[in-house]
Formats: C-alpha cells, sequence, structure tokens
C-alpha cells in the first residue's frame, strides 16, 4: 500500500517556543513515526525573508529550528527532513506554477489583505511596504506541497486558506496540462491546543509574549512567573476555563495530573505554587531534550550534514517531478 506523504514546513523566524513545541512540533514528530505515513519535515527558509531581512537572525532561527526537531525525537532516517533552500526544484516549480495561478486568487489571501487593510486604516497607499514575497507567498507554498505531491499538510485554522489555494492552483494546472499533481487535503487537529502566551493572547513571536523553549532551567522559571494572572489570593477558589497557567499545564500534564491540578485550583491554590509546580513539569519534560538541543547547537556541522543528506535522498523525487512538469509546459529538450 502507498504510504500517506504528510508534509509540514516551519518558518525560520524567531526562537522555537512552547506553543511551537505543542502546537506543531510534538504532533508533527508523533505522527512521523506510523509506519503508514512518509513524513517530510522542513525548514521554510524562503518564507522567512518575506518576515525578516536580518540575514544573521534567519541563519541563526534555522540552526536553532533544526536542532530542536532533531533534540526532540525527530529520526532523519524514517523521515524525509530538509531545507527549503536546498532543494532548487521548489523555486522553479514556484514560477511555473506562478504563470498558472490567478491573480484574483491571491488577492484573497488573509496575509494580503490584512496588510492593505492595515495601511488603509493608518491612511497610507493600499500597497505601501507590501512585497512581493508576501503577495505570492500561497504560491511558494504550494510549490512546496506540490514537489512532492503531499496528499495531507497539516496546518493551524490560519493557514487551511493557503492549502485550498494550493489545491486550486494544482486543478488549474492540471485542467491545462494533464493529471500532474496530487490534490493536498489540509489537516485541523482540533485536539492540538493553541497555547496562550504570557499576556494571556496567542503564544506567538508576533506579540513578543513567547515561553522559550530552550532557555535554561532559570529563563524558564522566570518566563512562567511573568504569565498574566488575576488578584485572587492563596485560599480562594480560582477558575481554570481562561487561565494561562492551568492551559499550559494541561498541555504537558496526562490526565491524572490534570484533575489534580483541577482540584487545587478549585481549593484555592496560590498563583506562585501553581507557577512553581508548572515550572517543575514542563522542565522534566524539556530537560533531556535541552541537552540534545545544546549539544547540536556546538556541532553545526553534524545539523549541516544531516539537512544535506536530507535534500540529497529528495532531489531525486523533485527533479523528476519538475522534468514532467517543464515536459508538460513545453519546456523540452529539441528532438
Amino acid at each position: 500500500m502507498t504510504p500517506t506523504r504528510v508534509l509540514t514546513g516551519i518558518t525560520t523566524t524567531g526562537t522555537p517556543h512552547l506553543g511551537n513545541y505543542v502546537g506543531a512540533i510534538r504532533p508533527a514528530i508523533a505522527a512521523s513515526q506510523d509506519p503508514s505515513v512518509e513524513a517530510y519535515l522542513f525548514l521554510a527558509d524562503y518564507h522567512a525573508l518575506i518576515k525578516n531581512q536580518n540575514p544573521d537572525e534567519v541563519a541563526q532561527s534555522s540552526r536553532e529550528i533544526a536542532a530542536t526537531w532533531l533534540a526532540l525525537g525527530l529520526d532523519p532516517e524514517k523521515t524525509f527532513f530538509y531545507r527549503q533552500s536546498d532543494i532548487p526544484e521548489v523555486t522553479e516549480l514556484s514560477w511555473v506554477l506562478t504563470c498558472s495561478a490567478a491573480k484574483g486568487l491571491m488577492n484573497r489571501a488573509h496575509a494580503y489583505k490584512a496588510a492593505v487593510q492595515a495601511n488603509e486604516t493608518a491612511g497610507e497607499d493600499p500597497d505601501y511596504g507590501i512585497t512581493m514575497g508576501l503577495f505570492s507567498y500561497p504560491i511558494l507554498m504550494a510549490a512546496d506541497i506540490l514537489i512532492f505531491n503531499a496528499h495531507r499538510v497539516p496546518v493551524g485554522r490560519d493557514q487551511i486558506q493557503h492549502v485550498e489555494m494550493a489545491r486550486d492552483i494544482a486543478q488549474r494546472f492540471n485542467h491545462h496540462y494533464g493529471e500532474t499533481f496530487t490534490l493536498p487535503e489540509a489537516v485541523v487537529d482540533d485536539h492540538v491546543a493553541v497555547l496562550k502566551g504570557l499576556d494571556g493572547r496567542k503564544m506567538s513571536k508576533s506579540y513578543g509574549n513567547t515561553i522559550p523553549l530552550f532557555g535554561q532551567p532559570k529563563q524558564l522559571q522566570k518566563s512562567i512567573n511573568k504569565i498574566k494572572t488575576n488578584l485572587l489570593e492563596p485560599g480562594e477558589p480560582k477558575e481554570t476555563d481562561d487561565s494561562t497557567v492551568f492551559q499550559i499545564w494541561c498541555a504537558f500534564a496526562d490526565e491524572p495530573e490534570r484533575q489534580q491540578m483541577r482540584q487545587a485550583f478549585a481549593e484555592g491554590i496560590g498563583w506562585g505554587e501553581a507557577k512553581k509546580q508548572l515550572f517543575e513539569r514542563v522542565n522534566d519534560e524539556l530537560a533531556p531534550a535541552r541537552e540534545a538541543y545544546d549539544r547540536l547547537m556546538a556541532a553545526p556541522e553534524e545539523l549541516e550534514e544531516i539537512l544535506k543528506a536530507g535534500a540529497e535522498r529528495l532531489r531525486p523525487r523533485s527533479s523528476a517531478l519538475l522534468e514532467t512538469v517543464r515536459d508538460a509546459v513545453g519546456l523540452r529538450g529539441y528532438r
């Protein structure tokens, strides 16, 4: 039976945080261990250039994210783990798809519309500061997916539109040039937690409210101590529904531990004690991986070797697909 090809990318901007781990990295690594799945996991470093023009930050983030995935148990022998920029066929395919993609489709992309709306609200020209990278981002994402004809793409709800656009672009190409691409399916796991950050909003680098994944224990404890809470004193019962402390606890605890903490909230556990227990629980889970992460960050040549090997395993596949595409659109050798 043909394995299901599942593709996940992570943009190389910023330092990985607890939200990335719970929402993307942990479930992706678990899925990659399923024998019925052929997992493709990549560092979306071309996408990073849309958001960050600081080359040192992009390079550092790429290293940190590669080390994070490997430290947390990703097996590069059993998955395809690679850098987007090491597969040149992705960018060539992106141009071919650009020649098929409708501009009207790109006009409807959430990120572009949000940027235009922000400009109009500020009284600026609608396209002020908007690059073609931001505008055509969904086409590059389509190329990421279609170059390996992925069947399933796990995404958050805010990314469903991009997978639907990839389907639309693939259908349009197939209609013009014949069946070439598999139509990908967006997969949203509603059981995967979207963690709140220090201020109670979604944990996000753009909000500056994250808890770094592999900070040293003192840094982790300091970050957890900054989590916003209400003014209820020790002994006063506390609600769990709107508590960031409780939500993060649930993301790391098993069911008996969740019930135990729920009871402690009902009995009025002090915020200081709740945060202390949260730190200990999170640190216990991350400590072994932190040691592996620190070792990998000190061995950049090892990271480079692993990623280059991943690309070398994949290049025959991406080259074969692109050869089919080139032939389909008429970019053929004379014969």
